[in-house]
């Protein structure tokens, strides 16, 4: 499929903001930020979650419900995973979801989803 990112800042409740580079990974189902990102705008840890990885290892991460995510596509709230040393900085499908995107693996692009009223 090949390996996509996306430019983007996040901002917490006090307001600072930090830019980030975001791997876009369909696979993934929360947004996961650098240590040094969730840190730098002073995010704090709600709740810990197992989360599986690709080769079915688990690993426990805190998890944050109160970041602001800005992208070229749009911006909202998101919860996130507060990453690691060595993690990397993932944009996952929940966040893709509240902004009303989906990942094109074609076109290999961020598009706006249809959104269905049901």
């Amino acid at each position: 499929m090949g390996i996509i990112y996306v430019e983007g800042r996040v901002r917490g409740a006090t307001e600072k903001e930090k830019e980030a580079r975001f791997l876009i990974d369909s696979g993934a189902t929360y947004t996961l930020l650098p240590k040094e990102v969730w840190q730098a705008i002073e995010l704090k840890p709600k709740r810990e979650h197992t989360f599986v990885l690709a080769d079915d290892s688990e690993i426990k991460r805190k998890v944050s419900a109160e970041c602001y995510i800005i992208l070229p596509q749009g911006e909202a709230h998101t919860p996130v995973i507060l990453g690691e040393e060595g993690d990397e900085a993932l944009l996952g499908v929940v966040t893709l979801e509240i902004l009303g995107l989906v990942f094109d693996p074609f076109k290999r692009e961020l598009r706006s989803m249809r959104m269905l009223l049901v």
